[in-house]
Formats: C-alpha cells, sequence, structure tokens
C-alpha cells in the first residue's frame, strides 16, 4: 500500500517545468471515505494500478497538471480546463473513482499567489501544510458577510509576509479557497482569523504531499 501511495500522484509529463497560463483551473478533492468495506488485497492493488494508469494517461494527455496524497488518505487533482464537464468525463476511466473509493468534490480555482504547473520527469517530493478555507454562510451572517471577507483577506495577506506562502486561491465567495505554506504551521496564529473566530470560516489543515514546482514555486 506504501507504494501505491507514493505512486499514486506521481506522473510523467514533458522533460521541463511547464507553467500553465489559464486564468482558472478544475480542482478535485478526492476525500477519504471511512464507511468503505474493507478489500482484498488484490482487489484493492488491481484498483490502484488502474488509477495509476488513469493519472499517466491524463497527465500525458496535457490534461492533468497537478496531483498529490494528503497524509491520512485522500488528495488532490487539478486539470487543466475550466469546465467541470471535462473533468467529470475524464475520471470516468478511473477504476478507483468508478468503484467510489473517494468522495469527489469539484470545483473551479483560480490563483492568486502562485500558479499551477506540471514538473516533468526530474522533480523532488516535498511535504506543505494545506489550508482550506471553508465559509459558513448562514441567515444570521450573511449580512456581514463582505465585511468579514475582507477581515480575513487582510489577515491572510498579513501572515504571508513572512515569506513562507506557496500557494494561495479561490473557489468562489460561496465555496472558499486554499493557503498552502512551506513548513509547520502555527495552528494558533491561522486560527486568530477574525473571520475564524466569528465562525464565519471553517479550517481543514492537512498534510500535502507532492511534486516540489507543482505550485510553479522555485
Amino acid at each position: 500500500m506504501k507504494k501505491f501511495l507514493f505512486l499514486l500522484f506521481l506522473f510523467t509529463s514533458e522533460s521541463h517545468l511547464l507553467a500553465q497560463k489559464n486564468s482558472s483551473y478544475v480542482f478535485v478533492f478526492l476525500h477519504k471515505r471511512v464507511d468503505l468495506p474493507e478489500l482484498p488485497k488484490g482487489e484493492l492493488d488491481k484498483l490502484m494500478e488502474g488509477h495509476l494508469e488513469n493519472i499517466n494517461k491524463m497527465a500525458k494527455e496535457g490534461k492533468l497538471l497537478v496531483a498529490g496524497p494528503f497524509e491520512g488518505g485522500g488528495g488532490i487533482f487539478i486539470f487543466n480546463t475550466k469546465l467541470q464537464t471535462d473533468v467529470v468525463e475524464w475520471l470516468k476511466a478511473d477504476p478507483g473513482i468508478q468503484a467510489n473509493r473517494w468522495r469527489l468534490e469539484i470545483l473551479t480555482y483560480t490563483p492568486q499567489v502562485g500558479g499551477v504547473c506540471a514538473v516533468g520527469e526530474k522533480y523532488e517530493m516535498v511535504t506543505y501544510s494545506f489550508i482550506r478555507f471553508i465559509p459558513n454562510i448562514a441567515k444570521f451572517n450573511v449580512q456581514d458577510a463582505p465585511e468579514l471577507f475582507g477581515k480575513h483577506d487582510r489577515y491572510v495577506k498579513d501572515m504571508m509576509k513572512d515569506g513562507n506562502t506557496i500557494a494561495e486561491g479561490s473557489f468562489g465567495d460561496s465555496e472558499g479557497g486554499i493557503w498552502i505554506v512551506k513548513g509547520e504551521l502555527d495552528k494558533e496564529t491561522i486560527e486568530k482569523d477574525p473571520a475564524v473566530r466569528e465562525g464565519f470560516i471553517e479550517l481543514d489543515i492537512k498534510k500535502l504531499y507532492i511534486a516540489k514546482g507543482s505550485f510553479c514555486e522555485k
């Protein structure tokens, strides 16, 4: 299983770092499912082999730009398209997804810091702190949304001054966004975000294992 975890999200593309110029992409969360029955090793291995084959195929075709697993299960894909319908069609060939091994969440992603780059055959695997900001908009706080979003944006930009930010981007106001940083995250500091303290934004913090350069970082 560790072998598959390592290989699962590695793929070959061009032999150089290719920066993509799209202003937006399609971002897929593959959420770990804890409600699945345990499969025999042979059956699970076959699913993961097919999953890896489809990853390599999509990468070689220029469809899949970025992929990486989370510590503890699940992971992300970033696709070279603005159309979610494209991604739904491309993922139909993945046997692991056909078998519902993950719960998919498909979102439009617009980078604001960093970018989205396909990494070639020579790469270094790194671990980053991955923070997802999830808006918790309800009737009782919707009128405060513009002000709280503004406070949140200013707070995150202030935290970025330490130079550890790898990427930051948005899924749109209703879906929030992500922030990816080097090193260990000071959770107490990020929890001081005014929008987090007010319960307007929820945090999902994970470790992301990915090829260096996937977000166009040096």
